[in-house]
């Protein structure tokens, strides 16, 4: 006889040993160790089911809305397609200015790429500190 063999005559027996086992074995394995009506066997399946939140059709339901928009800015800049809302407001753009009608540029406002470009700009600069000047 198998040692599974007999675990399953030792859980079948209706000794207090054989009960305790089988709820240690019930409990090491995630089931219910006691027995329970239908109500609470629900409750059971709920919490070991995987979270909705987990789950993949829920949270990937949606598309990328912002990524769709940047890949088709860049797809329209390289030509590869062709928006005609934003060609017809490129045109309208376009036959002001020809009018002279164009709005006056604003002041440049500080953004991230702007900042690099002037440290860049200070970095290859050709002027000497003071400092330099009074150490030769």
């Amino acid at each position: 006889m198998s040692k599974y063999a007999r675990y399953v005559d030792l859980a079948k027996q209706t000794t207090e040993y054989a009960r305790r086992m089988k709820r240690l074995s019930d409990r090491i394995f995630t089931e219910v160790a006691r027995p329970t009506n239908s109500k609470s066997m629900k409750v059971v399946k709920l919490f070991s089911e995987k979270p909705i939140n987990l789950d993949k059709e829920i949270h990937g339901y949606y598309p990328r809305h912002p990524e769709t928009g940047k890949l088709m800015i860049m797809l329209r800049y390289y030509g590869l397609y062709r928006d005609e809302h934003a060609d017809f407001k490129d045109e309208m753009k376009r036959m002001r200015a020809l009018r002279g009608k164009v709005e006056p540029e604003r002041k440049s406002r500080k953004t991230f790429t702007n900042i690099l470009e002037g440290r860049n700009k200070s970095v290859g600069s050709t002027k000497t500190s003071e400092s330099d000047a009074t150490d030769s």
